[in-house]
């Protein structure tokens, strides 16, 4: 990538987790029929339901939740990200084209986003096929900041578990976290040219899908000129191949992207010429296809 204007001064990408020990924050980076189809037309013959195809009939296709977290209180150690309203504003565009309902909110403390997430899963999800949150801030391992503090990544996802989400269930619910999760640097390799059966239980954790931005670990890549290197690859992919591909084919895509596409440019020692991988965790339990 080109170099662009970094963030508290310097130029460059920058990195979404906790500044460097020994560095000052102003200098160091960033750290139901259950299966799919489309309603059959008046008079048209009945198909049968595909039970390996989440169903995408219902009315809506769902709530597509934004936390986008730029500044944050000082105590956190946590610097500007700049950047990242693009990120937010990639992401609302191309959720609102795939019908989603979309609720944007900024500089969420940690009770606020709480609260905020709170209050979505226990709206009445019946009419809808599924559920987005697009998260993006400061991260570490297992843990997600808001503008006071972090909060462990699992008291968010958690509210909208089968047993405490109930018109949910079943239906797929997809996390896209843009955050660190360490502080592990990827230097990148030169490589050479080259039966089903019913249950009338399902477990709570089923039909997640947690889209990371970065391997477990490793810093998380943005720039402040383009956004994210994550963001810019998914909304990208899902805006070309939303009407072709299975989401997972279209995750796939994402992947490479950000590991060919992308390359840092950074004016932090160290932080030049760093790659980076998503990492795709899905609990899906069937295909996912946009209508």
């Amino acid at each position: 990538m080109s170099e662009n204007e970094g963030d508290a001064g310097q130029r460059g990408d920058s990195v979404d987790a906790r500044p460097l020990w020994g560095t000052r924050p102003s200098e160091a980076p960033d750290a139901t029929n259950k299966s799919g189809g489309k309603k059959a037309k008046p008079g048209a013959k009945a198909v049968p339901a595909d039970p390996y195809r989440y169903r995408m009939d219902y009315p809506n296709m769902g709530t597509c939740v934004i936390i986008n977290n730029k500044n944050f209180h000082p105590r956190t150690g946590m610097g500007l990200r700049n950047g990242t309203d693009l990120d937010a504003a990639s992401a609302m565009q191309t959720f609102s084209k795939l019908g989603y309902k979309m609720k944007m909110a900024n500089d969420q403390t940690v009770a606020q986003l709480q609260s905020l997430l709170y209050n979505v899963s226990q709206e009445d999800h019946s009419d809808s096929a599924s559920f987005v949150c697009v998260l993006l801030s400061h991260g570490d391992e297992g843990i997600f900041y808001g503008t006071d503090a972090f909060v462990p990544l699992k008291t968010l996802t958690e509210l909208f578990r089968g047993d405490r989400c109930r018109t949910l269930v079943a239906k797929p619910k997809l996390f896209f976290i843009q955050a660190c999760r360490g502080t592990e640097l990827d230097g990148g390799i030169e490589m050479d040219s080259v039966s089903h059966q019913s249950s009338a239980k399902i477990p709570v954790e089923a039909d997640f899908l947690y889209a990371y931005s970065t391997a477990p670990g490793y810093y998380s890549w943005r720039n402040t000129s383009n956004g994210s290197w994550f963001m810019q690859a998914l909304c990208e992919m899902l805006q070309h191949y939303s009407s072709k591909l299975e989401l997972m084919q279209i995750m796939t895509r994402v992947n490479q992207k950000v590991a060919l596409d992308f390359e840092s440019a950074s004016s932090t020692p160290g932080f030049s010429e760093k790659k980076q991988i998503p990492c795709i965790v899905s609990m899906l339990t069937k295909d996912f296809y946009f209508p």
